[in-house]
């Protein structure tokens, strides 16, 4: 049989794990290998090989790579916490940083304990214990669970399409992570945790520097919001993926949604209230892709005008650079995600302008032409005419540069999915937007999924270098995810992702969502109806009269 892996061939007369082929084939990255990918399949490094096969290498520096050395890391934890407190029962809760913020459900966790925990996952490393793959039936994975007092899971499984599937083992535990796991433990020396009450926080190696764990970074406003959002989850009595296929099932769907929209209606009025006792003139909102900033922003401006404003919106969009002026990515594509792809000399001359009263030449930007019409239209505002400002760079300060402080007020929204697949399990809030986005661009924009995933990357590093780092700097934080949404999205996703060739080179993504999405059940359509036409979910699935 002929291995190739990263480009190297060579036949082999007998099977042999793909470890071992690493290390005759591509010894340079013995080291970093987490796993291999074979079309859209991941390889785990002590699956044997037994036919002919072409192989590209996973490291940490793949998305992939990341998420198996992620669920490794958990397993780990979560043995940490079975020896050194055995009675309790975790929660992982959500990323945050480099991290991922994990509580023990019950149970203050002090500074002691989260080193003795920390103590005990080094031994557990030291040990260089087997993640061992098990192939189990649907209904022995289940009493398994139920033995062990993980009714969650277990619950969960239950809707699982399939009758069997791969659970690891370690240290004489099993669990069933969703996905590749790495060969033992001893490949995750590399993390570390921080106390932060009543959890703690697990941190993951750094991206660029894998050799050393991210540092600890103070995300106050990120943490509340978090905890607002599962303090809504634990309201509604909706905290798993197994909570929300019951009330599918029992046709309560639709009360949920309704319940789930007017906590979002009550935020924003909150939101509005604040700006207006503050009595800000300028309102920046910025957010990742697919958060809903557009449907927010016009919300926003609906509840001012209830508050007795006439807020004027505008968008960063029109203050594009023309395409001519822009700086080339090493592809020779514009890089449209960079703030310097803004004219911010123009947008800083249009706004001081508009402050002062005057009768002021308004940019539309052209994206059929690439280009920038200056003077589209003259706008002049009143003192009670707030300008809400939208676009991905709002919270940046290059925004600010030159404007009254006092009067600016900003917004950062995100899609912070708080529902877990189960205790052990969390959803990425980057999943769910990308599906949002897969929905919007297939429905309205005339872009494939081909499409969609073959920017993606690209748009989350924009994200990682020009919005992530500046969202600390809000006055407010609004979660736009909303409970209900998954089913919803599989409702509509899985036509369009079925459509994506098993060849394409993001394939892998699609499996990923598929994973996610067959947990679910889908929404009946008499749930649909229950969608308000001003929800941020309407953005996405269509139906949105603000478009209209």
């Amino acid at each position: 049989m002929k291995i190739t892996i990263n480009g190297h061939s060579q036949t082999f007369s007998s099977p042999l794990v793909l470890k071992d082929a690493v290390a005759i084939l591509a010894p340079d990255y013995l080291d970093a290998a987490l796993a291999a990918q074979e079309g859209n399949k991941v390889v785990e490094l002590h699956q044997p090989l037994h036919r002919s096969t072409n192989l590209e290498i996973i490291t940490y520096q793949d998305e992939e790579g990341r998420r198996i050395y992620e669920r490794s890391l958990r397993f780990v934890f979560l043995l940490a916490v079975k020896r050194c407190f055995p009675d309790s029962k975790v929660r992982i809760e959500h990323s945050l940083g480099g991290g991922i913020y994990i509580v023990l459900e019950g149970q203050r966790l002090y500074p002691n304990d989260v080193l003795t925990l920390k103590g005990m996952m080094e031994d557990i490393v030291a040990e260089d214990l087997p993640f061992t793959r098990h192939k189990w039936s649907k209904e022995e994975a289940i009493v398994y669970f139920l033995s062990i007092g993980d009714e969650e899971k277990a619950r969960l499984l239950s809707f699982r399409p399939y009758d069997f599937f791969y659970v690891y083992e370690c240290g004489c535990m099993y669990e069933y992570f969703y996905g590749a796991m790495l060969p033992s433990t001893g490949y995750l020396r590399v993390f570390d945790l921080e106390a932060m009450t009543p959890g703690l926080l697990l941190l993951l190696p750094q991206k660029n520097n894998p050799c050393k764990a991210a540092p600890y970074v103070y995300s106050p406003k990120q943490m509340a919001t978090f905890a607002q959002s599962n303090y809504w989850c634990k309201v509604l009595e909706c905290t798993d993926a197994a909570d929300l296929n019951d009330l599918v099932n029992e046709q309560k769907l639709g009360e949920f949604i309704r319940v789930n929209e007017a906590l979002h209606d009550k935020s924003l009025s909150d939101i509005a209230d604040e700006i207006c006792l503050r009595g800000s003139r300028t309102v920046f909102i910025a957010g990742p892709s697919s958060s809903g900033k557009t449907t927010f922003a016009n919300r926003l401006c609906i509840q001012l005008r209830v508050n007795g404003l006439r807020p004027v919106l505008i968008s960063l969009d029109n203050f594009y650079r023309n395409r001519s002026e822009m700086t080339l990515e090493k592809d020779g594509t514009p890089d449209l995600e960079a703030i310097d792809a803004l004219d911010l000399e123009k947008f800083h001359d249009t706004v001081q302008s508009l402050l002062e009263g005057k009768k002021t030449d308004m940019p539309v930007f052209d994206f059929t032409n690439q280009k920038q019409n200056p003077a589209a239209y003259q706008l002049q505002i009143d003192p009670d005419q707030p300008l809400v400002i939208e676009g991905i760079h709002g919270l940046n300060p290059r925004m600010h540069q030159g404007f009254d402080l006092k009067q600016l007020f900003k917004i950062y929204i995100s899609e912070l999915t708080c529902l877990n697949l189960d205790p052990h399990n969390r959803i990425r809030t980057t999943d769910v937007r990308l599906l949002r986005r897969i929905v919007r661009d297939y429905q309205f924009r005339g872009t494939p999924v081909e499409g969609t995933l073959a920017m993606w990357d690209k748009v989350r590093k924009g994200e990682e270098k020009w919005i992530f780092p500046f969202q600390e700097n809000a006055d407010v934080m609004f979660n736009s995810a909303l409970h209900y949404e998954l089913p919803v999205l599989k409702k509509m996703c899985i036509p369009i992702l079925k459509s994506l060739s098993k060849s394409d080179p993001n394939y892998l993504k699609i499996s990923r969502l598929k994973k996610i999405l067959n947990y679910f059940i889908p929404a009946d359509d008499v749930a649909l109806r229950d969608i308000p036409p001003l929800s941020i979910l309407r953005e996405f699935i269509g139906g949105n009269t603000l478009y209209q």
